[in-house]
């Protein structure tokens, strides 16, 4: 059985915990994230501009109470942008699954209709979540990109996902994305 991961909606207070997250990803994550390496200066730039009244910045934590997982869902416009971040030692627990999934649910809440998401193409974890959620990839050269229409009548906005990431997206609140 899936174990639900807990995907919370952030607030300024995390900033800190946001700026640390992007820092202690490996340079080559940095790169794959922001598709080239940053400046730590940079990085904290970026955090700081985050208006976080508009768009959704959703986080999962460990036990211990850091941040592990993070995605930034600009929602400044249709499509919405979704940016994703999982620390090396989550990957593959299905982490940026459920917080690509609760991306959704902000989006549909905001009547968006459509998301995508722009990386280097040989971000392979990317390309294979974008795959899983049926999302259209364009690839141009080392960029790609994937967009995803979300259908307006659907119960959810991942309700033509596979039966196994609708369980990865169960989370804390109820099944809802808190």
């Amino acid at each position: 059985m899936t174990m639900p991961i807990a995907v919370r909606r952030l607030d300024e207070r995390a900033r800190a915990a946001l700026t640390a997250h992007l820092l202690a990803l490996p340079i080559a994550d940095q790169r794959l994230r922001f598709g080239q390496w940053q400046k730590p200066s940079a990085i904290a730039a970026y955090v700081e501009r985050i208006d976080f009244r508009r768009d959704a910045i959703l986080g999962v934590h460990d036990g211990q109470a850091a941040l592990v997982g993070l995605a930034h869902v600009a929602l400044d416009g249709d499509p919405a942008e979704v940016a994703l971040s999982v620390s090396p030692v989550h990957r593959a627990r299905g982490v940026a699954t459920a917080l690509f999934g609760c991306a959704l649910a902000q989006a549909g809440g905001r009547r968006i209709r459509r998301v995508f998401m722009q990386f280097v193409a040989a971000n392979v974890p990317i390309l294979r979540l974008a795959q899983r959620f049926g999302m259209t990839i364009l690839v141009h050269g080392r960029d790609a990109e994937a967009h995803l229409r979300i259908a307006a009548n659907a119960a959810t906005p991942v309700a033509s996902a596979d039966a196994d990431i609708r369980a990865r997206i169960a989370v804390a609140s109820g099944g809802a994305c808190a």
